[in-house]
């Protein structure tokens, strides 16, 4: 059950073998049935490990993966004493068996060839680091709201990941499949970013001349927050971390991670500038005037078959959430890493994603 088999392996007609990493906290409504499917993948089931980096759940994660590690032997549960994602991948990391590394998370769930298409892309490509599209869906009505704008371009700013047709290079992928000495040589994850910290990875790997690649065989389906607060108080995480990214790499990843927080901190401007200035009044009115046309036009083009048109009473909100959190989120960031010289406030270091809301995993 454990045996390990190398590149070498393969080329004899074996399989790599392959550590499944997934870093959790408090997710005894769902772990079971997570690591079910993640065991039922259809990859040798002699030529995978489950790796759990638990971040010291006290709802009964932690019980529930032991009882199911005692019968069976592919799944091991460390501790992750730092809570947050990056130490617990990084401790995953250096326990990790595999010559090939695949994060899985615990609220997203994955076609049966998952595991399989993510080793053949990756050694078909010969890229570092492979992936599908950032594919999401719902089951409450708000929850599938917000996985419809997530697909849209006007919530995303054209990002490759969310097009799940898409295949070739991209600048980040979704999750991620890796080779071990790939993760080594890089020096693994950054343990000072809360947030983001797949994205930091990417754009190392990117700017020493790796490729990245997404393809449509790679299938899975994310579930995002499922209301409008937990939405705004994680795209404002995503933000604040952004900051931090771009501060360690002197440039961002890309112009679309800047538009939020420049669009957020022009509004703010002109609202003060607008109490001394009839121009500043016309120029706050006309670009007021402008985001919602944007707004309602994105929203309709979302929501223009039957299937969706229901969505379309809240999809305005839903959009200026993504929009405004992330926005807020930069500008605070730009104030505590650069000013205050002192980032990690609490807000934006908390889990964002609420426990109590297991039946539409949408917390």
């Amino acid at each position: 059950m454990n045996a390990y088999y190398s590149t070498a392996d393969a080329r004899a007609g074996k399989h790599n073998f392959v550590s499944i990493i997934m870093p959790v906290r408090n997710e005894a409504a769902y772990i079971v049935p997570c690591l079910q499917a993640v065991l039922a993948q259809d990859y040798p089931a002699d030529a995978f490990e489950v790796i759990i980096a638990d971040g010291m759940s006290d709802d009964g994660t932690r019980e529930k993966v032991h009882e199911l590690a005692s019968r069976d032997s592919r799944v091991r549960l460390i501790d992750n004493p730092q809570r947050f994602v990056s130490p617990g991948l990084n401790a995953a990391l250096r326990a990790a068996r595999g010559d090939i590394l695949i994060r899985m998370d615990a609220h997203t769930e994955y076609e049966p060839d998952y595991v399989r298409q993510c080793v053949k892309v990756l050694q078909e490509t010969g890229a570092a680091n492979v992936g599908g599209a950032w594919r999401a869906t719902g089951r409450s009505y708000w929850q599938k709201a917000i996985a419809l704008a997530f697909q849209s371009p006007f919530s995303s700013g054209g990002a490759g990941s969310h097009a799940v047709d898409y295949e070739g290079e991209v600048d980040a992928v979704y999750l991620g499949c890796w080779r071990k000495s790939t993760l080594e040589q890089v020096g693994g994850f950054d343990e000072d970013l809360v947030r983001n910290q797949d994205d930091e990875l990417s754009l190392r790997l990117v700017r020493a001349g790796a490729k990245l690649w997404q393809s449509p065989r790679i299938r899975s389906w994310y579930y995002p927050r499922a209301s409008l607060r937990a939405l705004f108080n994680q795209y404002a995480q995503y933000g604040y971390w952004k900051v931090r990214v771009i501060q360690k790499h002197k440039l961002p990843a890309s112009i679309r991670h800047l538009v939020p927080g420049g669009f957020v901190a022009s509004l703010m401007m002109l609202i003060v500038l607008s109490c001394f200035s009839h121009a500043a009044r016309w120029l706050l009115a006309g670009l007021v005037s402008l985001y919602i046309v944007a707004n309602l036009g994105a929203s309709l083009l979302t929501c223009r078959t039957p299937a969706t048109f229901r969505y379309l009473p809240v999809m305005p909100l839903i959009f200026a959430a993504y929009h405004f959190g992330y926005g807020y989120g930069f500008l605070r960031g730009l104030v505590d890493f650069s000013l205050r010289r002192k980032g990690g406030s609490s807000m934006f270091s908390q889990l964002t994603r609420p426990q109590n809301n297991a039946p539409d995993h949408g917390g």
